[in-house]
């Protein structure tokens, strides 16, 4: 976790740390598990994944989930599922032997659902009941901090997806409009030269009215789009991207209102933006879009990578010179 972006949260009991986990995330996980990492007493790193299918060896995801946490420097981490024991059980055990054989110590194993948390780890009727213990999310002081420090938990992980959908309606036919007349403009420039200058004077006035809390017309925005397809240009917008609210902010705005076919590189810029900020889940809605719809283009495929390796963001200071580098050499590391 971005500790610059995402404020401590005390976390003292199992209680506290399942009001937290969701905005850790920024979602209220379901059928998933989780890992809490810590340092000391500091909650540094944050990993979701799905429960496995009914059936399937829950042992290689959770090798790798292990793998990932472990990247982190953690010391320590807690292990939490997320649905009915009998999906639940499984994959937390294998987890939790997944961190241990990685070095890490387990604190906690925690079952969620419906409202109340168990121990895998606690068989003290005292704290740990076996009918599980209740809690209530909205009368939490972890809660209450989180919201007041400006945190969200979405419902799921779907409301976190519907952020990064396309906005249909008026908007869309107003789009392809603006996109036609942009590509009318395209063509009018001869070479390489003048697109690359027409693309860093777009970027930069796309940045510096979004920082100023000005939303870009539609012509604007499908400009940019089709002038972000030379990466030459899609390059220079990455150099000036950083996690900045008003970064994801922009490229928000600009992947929503995309055509689909140029949604590869806004997509990529968001999910890149939102990967500086520590917010992990967007970074991965966001390339779920892209490579569902440009499943080979480069940058969605190396950043979602990095992503599933747990590559910490500040490894690619210095991009996009360097980040190239950075994640091919990851890349080319076999799994262990």
């Amino acid at each position: 976790m971005n500790s610059t972006e995402r404020p401590r949260l005390a976390v003292r009991s199992p209680a506290d740390l399942v009001a937290a986990v969701p905005y850790l995330l920024g979602f209220h996980p379901a059928d998933s598990v989780v890992v809490v990492a810590v340092r000391g007493r500091r909650v540094v790193f944050a990993a979701r994944g799905d429960l496995p299918e009914p059936g399937s060896d829950p042992r290689p995801a959770a090798r790798h989930l292990a793998e990932v946490v472990a990247r982190q420097g953690a010391d320590a981490a807690t292990v939490l599922g997320y649905g009915p024991a009998a999906r639940v059980t499984g994959a937390v055990d294998a987890v939790g032997e997944a961190l241990d054989q990685a070095g890490l110590v387990v604190l906690d194993a925690l079952r969620v659902t419906e409202g109340r948390w168990w121990s895998y780890l606690c068989a003290e009727p005292a704290c740990c009941p076996p009918e599980g213990t209740p809690y209530d999310p909205a009368a939490s002081q972890i809660s209450a901090a989180a919201v007041f420090a400006g945190q969200v938990a979405l419902p799921d992980r779907a409301a976190l997806a519907a952020q990064v959908a396309p906005i249909a309606g008026p908007v869309r036919v107003a789009m392809r409009r603006a996109t036609a007349r942009a590509h009318d403009r395209l063509a009018g420039l001869a070479g390489d030269p003048p697109v690359r200058s027409a693309g860093v004077a777009a970027v930069r006035g796309a940045f510096r009215r979004h920082r100023r809390g000005e939303r870009l017309g539609d012509d604007e925005v499908a400009w940019l789009t089709v002038l972000l397809t030379h990466l030459p240009v899609r390059d220079h917008a990455w150099s000036r991207t950083d996690g900045r609210n008003a970064d994801i902010g922009l490229w928000t705005d600009v992947l929503r209102r995309a055509e689909p076919e140029l949604i590869a590189a806004p997509g990529c810029l968001l999910a890149f933006a939102a990967w500086r900020a520590g917010h992990g889940a967007l970074a991965a809605v966001a390339l779920e879009r892209v490579l569902a719809a440009h499943p080979g283009y480069p940058l969605a495929v190396l950043l979602d990578d990095a992503l599933r390796r747990g590559l910490s963001p500040s490894e690619l200071d210095g991009w996009p010179a360097t980040a190239g580098t950075v994640l091919r050499r990851r890349r080319r590391r076999p799994h262990r």
